[in-house]
């Protein structure tokens, strides 16, 4: 008898991610964040969810998703609306910090375990914002970011490298209008 395949939808994929151990030793535990759906237009690729998101459950929750609300000129009703801006993180758990007090990088096997099971899901997707070092690296590929913001151009019309909007970033900011 032939062997039947499976077609997984984006909300299954989605279920699987929140359910998603593979980081159970984080210092939080894990708990997935993102928000995906079929007719999402925009896809903003972050870097990991900080400890506020962590303990709110809403991805950008926090004075650098403020900050990125007020970059794009988007008001919080049109940023969370699932149908036309999705989420995905390139670590999809807060991964703990670092001895100098900043996060740690997200884990390594987040994105390639998850990124090719939900993008592929989320068709309508015109766009893509890679905010912050992490994505663009995943997205882009490796060099400074620097570089990879100021040259933007090259990547339009579907996608958008940018600097994280975290406080940390204002000096880097100043140097680079």
């Amino acid at each position: 008898m032939p062997e039947t395949k499976t077609i997984e939808t984006l909300a299954q994929a989605a279920a699987a991610a929140r359910a998603c151990t593979l980081c159970a030793d984080l210092p939080l535990g894990p708990r997935p964040i993102l928000r995906v759906h079929p007719s999402a237009r925009l896809l903003i690729v972050g870097q990991a969810p900080g400890t506020t998101v962590h303990e709110s459950g809403i991805p950008w929750n926090d004075p650098s998703g403020e900050r990125l609300r007020e970059w794009l000129a988007m008001p919080p009703d049109v940023f969370y609306d699932e149908t036309r801006v999705a989420i995905l993180p390139t670590g999809l758990c807060y991964p703990g910090r670092l001895p100098n007090g900043g996060d740690a990088p997200p884990r390594k096997i987040c994105a390639p375990t998850w990124h090719p099971r939900l993008l592929p899901l989320m068709p309508d997707i015109r766009l893509t914002l890679a905010v912050g070092s992490y994505a663009i690296a995943r997205l882009i590929g490796p060099g400074p970011m620097t570089a990879h913001v100021q040259a933007f151009r090259t990547h339009l019309p579907a996608l958008v490298p940018l600097p994280h909007p975290s406080w940390r970033t204002r000096a880097w900011e100043a140097r680079n209008p």
